[in-house]
């Protein structure tokens, strides 16, 4: 289970405000915080949701977002002023040196005076559609892999940036969130596949809902509603 600690490069928080030209509300625009900050079971002190019933709570208390994905969207995507900073996916947490392929279900990482425990990887939504100002942006971003990931709060405590993830425990090493992410994307209808991950008591009642449901009817949800409209999404 050897993993160098990570520095977080940023800690990013942001209040609920319109959305680009959606006529929508949205806090996915977050700004680096200047200190340290109270993480409770919730979230960060000070971060907002526009839509609590698909964004934030427990299992969804943290983002984290690699940074080192930035030079790949700014090669596909141009200099866009929205990734000159970190905070442009709608993180709350910025570093380099891990990402989908490093991180595992159920990983427990001491945050500064914090215990996080990794719950799922991100489902984009459309809202990055209009962060971004480009149709078919959280499509883009679901096929690169390069989604982020969640954590739950085990112990609530305060968070700096500068402060380090240090890993404490790894229950899944063979459940990497870049091959979790394959199943779900690739669309896999293996029932055994989807029935084991359905089963992962780490992963977030979510998904462990979802991949139960595929096994059980041998089909995959619709994703137009979440990809492309605020109807039904799921980020």
């Amino acid at each position: 289970m050897p993993m160098e600690p990570i520095v977080i490069d940023a800690l990013l928080t942001g209040p609920v405000r319109p959305l680009g030209d959606s006529g929508k509300t949205s806090a996915i625009g977050k700004q680096p915080a200047p200190g340290r900050l109270r993480l409770g079971l919730e979230g960060l002190d000070g971060d907002e949701q526009a839509d609590r019933r698909h964004h934030g709570g427990p299992e969804k208390a943290l983002h984290h977002y690699a940074r080192e994905h930035y030079a790949r969207w700014r090669g596909e995507l141009g200099e866009l002023p929205v990734l000159a900073a970190p905070g442009a996916f709608g993180e709350n947490l910025s570093t380099v040196g891990m990402t989908e392929a490093d991180v595992c279900v159920g990983d427990i990482f001491r945050a500064g005076g914090a215990l996080i425990q990794v719950s799922q990887a991100r489902q984009p939504c459309w809202k990055l559609n209009h962060r971004f100002g480009a149709p078919g942006m959280s499509a883009r971003v679901q096929a690169s892999g390069m989604t982020g990931w969640y954590y739950r709060v085990l112990e609530p405590g305060w968070l700096s940036p500068g402060d380090t993830l240090a890993l404490q425990a790894r229950p899944h090493p063979q459940w990497t969130l870049a091959r979790v992410q394959d199943i779900l994307n690739r669309r896999v209808l293996d029932a055994g596949i989807l029935r084991t991950l359905a089963a992962l008591p780490e992963l977030s009642p979510n998904w462990r809902a979802l991949f139960e449901k595929r096994a059980r009817l041998g089909e995959v949800e619709d994703w137009k509603p979440r990809l492309e409209g605020e109807a039904g999404a799921n980020r």
